[in-house]
């Protein structure tokens, strides 16, 4: 009797891409990504068994935050609710943020280089190299694996493009943004992640995420997490 050989699949999840690229203005934010992304791989291949999933995401500065303390508070159960679901099956690995002073050309036409505004700039730092290393890393000590990256971010070409390179893997691609109407032109994928790739999900639809929403209360051994109220 002919037997389904299994794909072991390991998920990086940039948090940051799929929370701008499609959760953002959504009602979704309360999301299992690991039912996600596994539904969505189980799709593009019944073979696929996801090992692990990895979410690469930085702490909420609240003073620079909508929601001030509430979004730090809601982002802290939100990864409360991710580890009691999935318990080892998922690893939340925590860049940081910064912010700094800075000066910026003010939006004129002509542009007049002389014309600085004083502003804040705002960056998450060490998303991009913790991705990339733990992708090569994961391709180094484990033998013929699937590896899906969950990003749209162009810093990630040169990852893709040793790991394919360098190892026998196959490597997929989804891209965090909604699927686009059939009234409007959507923007292109990006091909400099989709050419290293063996398989490209180009949106993730309104029913994926519908349906990988976790419960409002999850109870634990301690104090029940809640969904926040504004999400």
């Amino acid at each position: 009797m002919w037997a389904m050989i299994i794909m072991k699949t390991f998920v990086y999840i940039d948090g940051y891409n799929l929370y701008y690229g499609l959760l953002r203005r959504s009602p979704f934010k309360w999301i299992d990504v690991v039912d996600l992304v596994t539904n969505i791989i189980m799709i593009q291949d019944p073979s696929s068994e996801v090992h692990y999933v990895r979410y690469f995401t930085a702490p909420v500065l609240g003073r620079f935050a909508t929601n001030g303390a509430d979004a730090v508070n809601s982002q802290r159960q939100y990864h409360r609710a991710l580890r009691e679901i999935n318990g080892q099956r998922i690893e939340i690995i925590e860049g940081y943020h910064t912010v700094e002073k800075s000066r910026a050309i003010k939006l004129n036409q002509p542009i007049d280089k002389s014309d600085l505004v004083e502003i804040w700039r705002f960056e998450e730092k060490q998303t991009d190299v913790n991705i990339a290393l733990t992708m090569y890393r994961d391709a180094t000590l484990n033998e013929t694996i699937q590896q899906v990256l969950v990003s749209s971010d162009s810093d990630l070409e040169l990852p893709l493009k040793l790991i394919s390179g360098d190892f026998d893997n196959t490597l997929g691609l989804i891209i965090p943004r909604p699927q686009p109407s059939p009234d409007k032109r959507s923007r292109p994928v990006n091909k400099s992640l989709s050419n290293h790739t063996s398989w490209t999900r180009r949106y993730i639809t309104t029913h994926e995420c519908a349906n990988s929403v976790m419960p409002d209360v999850i109870p634990t051994r301690k104090k029940p997490i809640r969904k926040p109220l504004y999400w």
